[in-house]
């Protein structure tokens, strides 16, 4: 079974994930000497970068890793992710040593954002990499484009297989959790959910990775289309698309 390394700078996260061989590939490394640590003390060499957008904080480390490192980096869109040896589309299925790894548009964050998704293979579970698409119990602002685009989007990844593990790039599970039971105090899911991410930042564990059951279950912004949710909003039987963009809407200056 992979074993996914998990690594942070700030609020971000990064991962390596190993592909046979020794070797790993490395999801928006946001800053390079901790990939470089991380690849040191785990004796990996890197194999390649995938970025699933643009912005800085997902890419700031690629350029340093790919100077230093004999690896191929991997993005979206060539003419905002300078230095990439490949570019990648929705469909695409990319082999990384033993590991097959499909690319997944989910435009909204950004217009060119992808997930990167493993599939169940070699008695292990499937995975994504869902960037600033989705987060654990969130997800993205819509910075690019239509709320609509960013609901495609979370309900594409909400298809995939429910023990699917969901790594995303941000650790802001308390502060969704905290405005999910804002939003809708009386769902107990919500408020038992709070709960546990409450204990595990105390005990410093951390709320990452998820489970694509998980989230359909208790992240807001996947629960739009249920009368609960929609009541709290004063909803009741509007358009799930029209509830999501009033949650984001509010998330957006929830502090």
């Amino acid at each position: 079974m992979t074993q996914v390394i998990s690594l942070r700078a700030g609020d971000n996260f990064m991962y390596l994930h190993p592909c046979g061989d020794g070797r790993a590939f490395v999801v928006d490394p946001g800053d390079a000497p901790t990939v470089l640590r991380a690849l040191r003390q785990h004796d990996l060499s890197l194999a390649a970068i995938l970025v699933t957008h643009h912005h800085w904080d997902h890419m700031a480390g690629a350029a340093d890793l790919r100077a230093q490192t004999p690896c191929e980096m991997i993005g979206v869109d060539r003419s905002l992710i300078l230095g990439s040896d490949r570019t990648v589309a929705d469909g695409d299925v990319l082999t990384l040593g033993t590991t097959t790894v499909r690319v997944l548009a989910t435009p909204g964050h950004t217009r060119s954002s992808v997930c990167y998704y493993v599939p169940p293979q070699n008695g292990a579970r499937g995975l994504v990499y869902t960037g600033d698409t989705l987060f654990v119990g969130g997800c993205g602002r819509v910075l690019e484009g239509e709320a609509a685009a960013l609901w495609k989007s979370l309900q594409r990844l909400a298809g995939l297989p429910p023990d699917t593990s969901v790594y995303c790039g941000h650790d802001y599970t308390l502060e969704n959790y905290e405005f999910a039971v804002h939003v809708d105090p009386a769902n107990r899911r919500f408020r038992e959910r709070l709960a546990e991410v409450q204990k595990a930042v105390e005990y410093r564990r951390l709320t990452v990775p998820s489970t694509i059951a998980q989230e359909s279950a208790t992240n807001i912004f996947l629960q739009s289309d249920t009368p609960q949710v929609q009541a709290a909003l004063s909803m009741a039987g509007a358009d799930p698309l029209e509830v999501f963009a009033e949650l984001r809407r509010r998330k957006d200056f929830f502090a």
